[in-house]
């Protein structure tokens, strides 16, 4: 097997960097006999403890820094070519357009053989609908980034099918070359069910009432995250019923207080340690997952969804969610709603936690996606 580079550029050590990026790398060299090294290319801010920190993960890693501003993304690729050389690397797998723009080069220099594209969202229209980039010079190529990264890549991942759809309705994407994974749990998931005497001490812990029927939002509530639709959709339940409770499981934020002032003792905010995360969802009743009516929700794979699931979590989503409304429909896992739609005590019931473990199991494993995984590895051989 040759030798290759998962290639990352601007991407930070997080929860997802740490599970999408490092647990893959270490997943294909250990499970699938690969031979990749991960080359991050960081921040020159904190540059020593991203280094130390990524490096905790993936022993292997290379971590260079990064020429501040991503506008001078191609001042990045002589240290590229370098590492290339010295690594013997024949082939990139890239996360992201601007990796695989540099991987792009590579190949046309003669460097490497193939590039490959991890596509994880529709970016042009994300930079566009949200303010994720500050640079305008780079906002009026990332249009043409995006076509060179899809039209021009030997292989790609995508994290939908939504995705591929939007790849062919934009781009002209004509090919049957590449492989939808999805954003996935950790390598080696096990599911562990709490008892009941367990989740009671977990929400007494954070004033939660140990009857109440709590819905659960984990995650950013910045407006990329549609909050306003949050509060719009789950506010009329919290008026029905006092046994409805919501807990933000995020930063603290204003909106969340204003939420806590209108429902005194039945708004909850947390944010907790890593390791408290999974045992405190668990002791909740439904994920949410309620994003507007966007591009770049339409062809997302939020890592939310695979969480709440291996929480043993139904999930209560947005219609026209990447490809999970229709997931959660099909698998009988959770509320689908229609644009507008509010939820009602009446449509809240039980789910069997280990049915939502076992979807996890089948579906948003590193483990059930070897054989796409290996796909990809054969495609850039």
């Amino acid at each position: 097997m040759n030798r290759m580079i998962y290639l990352t550029y601007a991407d930070q050590p997080s929860g997802v960097f740490s599970s999408q990026v490092c647990d893959v790398v270490n997943f294909l060299n250990d499970s699938l006999n690969a031979e990749i090294r991960l080359v991050a290319f960081v921040s020159l801010r904190n540059f020593t403890g991203t280094k130390k920190k990524i490096k905790s993960e993936v022993k292997e890693a290379i971590v260079l820094p990064m020429i501040p501003k991503a506008n001078y993304w191609k001042c990045s690729l002589p240290l590229l070519f370098f590492v290339c050389l010295v690594t013997g690397a024949k082939s990139i797998l890239a996360r992201g357009v601007l990796a695989c723009n540099l991987a792009l080069l590579c190949r046309k220099a003669g460097i490497i053989k193939k590039a490959g594209y991890d596509g994880r969202g529709a970016i042009a229209a994300e930079w566009a609908e949200y303010e994720v980039v500050p640079y305008p010079n780079l906002k009026k190529t990332i249009h043409q980034l995006e076509k060179n990264a899809v039209l021009k890549s030997d292989f790609r991942i995508s994290v939908s099918e939504r995705l591929v759809a939007y790849w062919k309705e934009r781009f002209g994407y004509q090919e049957n070359k590449h492989a939808v994974i999805p954003c996935l749990v950790n390598s080696g998931f096990k599911f562990q069910q709490l008892r009941e005497e367990e989740k009671k001490a977990i929400r007494q812990k954070h004033g939660i009432h140990p009857d109440a029927f709590v819905l659960v939002y984990s995650g950013s509530v910045s407006g990329w995250q549609s909050f306003g639709l949050v509060k719009q959709t789950l506010g009329p339940l919290l008026r029905e019923t006092e046994k409805a409770a919501l807990l933000f499981l995020s930063p603290p934020d204003k909106h969340i207080e204003e939420m806590q002032k209108e429902f005194p003792g039945r708004v909850f905010n947390a944010w907790v340690k890593h390791q408290e995360v999974t045992p405190l969802l668990s002791a909740c009743d439904y994920g949410v997952l309620i994003r507007e009516e966007s591009v770049t929700n339409r062809v997302a794979s939020p890592t939310k969804f695979a969480e709440y699931l291996s929480a043993g979590l139904p999930v209560i989503i947005s219609e026209g969610l990447g490809d999970y409304a229709d997931f959660v429909r099909n698998n009988r896992c959770g509320i689908v709603l229609a644009e507008g739609q509010s939820i009602s005590a009446s449509s809240l019931t039980r789910f069997p936690a280990s049915e939502m473990a076992t979807l996890v199991q089948r579906y948003f494993t590193k483990e059930s996606q070897a054989d796409m995984y290996r796909k990809v590895l054969s495609a850039l051989q």
